[in-house]
């Protein structure tokens, strides 16, 4: 497994990391029963495997099947708590002290004393709720939190750009940005412009930079499958391939439901010199 520093939180972190929506929200397993135990063992099993292969980053939220994705991560995770780098999110929607009873209640779900990033869970930040985040007691009460110690370091999720999304970022009262990035859509970190997107901005903050829909939800796999044959599980590798191929890029969130595809991930990751040169890529000229 490679390892990367998460910016200016200094913790070593795997390339790829386990996402947690996959574990937690029934839509994605063909609207499976999570709670069936049989589907939580391999739930577990899958996590365990991560773990064993190198896996230290682990992120999950609330709202992955109202607490079930947590109480997962919790069950198969909290006997090595002081070896992963364990993440969650809260709602910037809910009251200051809303927002306390909701990390309190992730804490209880996973087992643990502490959060190692607290995240606000976002989409498409515009300047109302920014301002919300930022002058409503949301920022505030996170930070008070982390000096009590039930988190160590302050994140924001978002799904695009934005300049609130920005304007929140220059503030530098955040550690981490997780954001959407991958083959379907580069925006976030753009190296066919000198200009390279909202990861450049984060750089220069010094905050550590995580991906979410790495794989791009299965947009990629369904398009390239239909129009030219090709096959799914071959095109996820060449997604999570281009991602972690991105030398901005800390972690790359992956949804991992059974060992086998946490086996076939960190194959992709254990070789560092096995990436893609994305100047090369991108040049228009050859």
């Amino acid at each position: 497994m490679q390892y990367k520093i998460l910016g200016r939180t200094g913790l070593k972190v795997s390339v790829i990391g386990c996402g947690g929506a996959v574990i937690g929200i029934p839509y994605y397993l063909a609207h499976e029963d999570t709670n069936d135990p049989a589907i939580q063992e391999i739930f577990i099993s899958a996590l365990e495997r991560a773990f064993e292969l190198g896996i230290n980053y682990f992120d999950t939220a609330p709202g992955y099947g109202n607490g079930v994705g947590e109480i997962t991560y919790g069950k198969a995770l909290s006997k090595h708590r002081d070896k992963i780098i364990l993440a969650s999110k809260v709602t910037y929607s809910g009251s200051p002290d809303e927002i306390q009873a909701s990390v309190e209640q992730s804490l209880r779900r996973l087992n643990t004393d502490y959060l190692d990033v607290i995240q606000f869970h976002g989409g498409y930040f515009n300047d109302q709720e920014a301002d919300v985040i930022m002058n409503g007691g949301r920022l505030d009460m996170l930070e008070k939190l982390r000096d009590t110690g039930k988190v160590r370091f302050i994140g924001i999720t978002a799904e695009v750009p934005t300049g609130a999304l920005e304007r929140m970022l220059a503030s530098q009262r955040f550690d981490v940005l997780q954001i959407c990035y991958n083959l379907a859509y580069q925006h976030t970190c753009d190296h066919s412009r000198e200009c390279r997107g909202i990861s450049a901005i984060a750089e220069q903050y010094n905050m550590g930079i995580v991906t979410m829909r790495t794989a791009s939800s299965g947009f990629m796999q369904k398009l390239l499958n239909r129009e030219f044959g090709l096959n799914e599980e071959a095109v996820t590798r060449m997604c999570i391939k281009y991602v972690i191929s991105t030398p901005e890029i800390d972690v790359a969130l992956v949804g991992m439901r059974n060992p086998k595809e946490v086996e076939i991930n960190v194959t992709l990751a254990s070789d560092p010199n096995d990436r893609y040169n994305l100047d090369e890529l991108h040049n228009r000229f050859r």
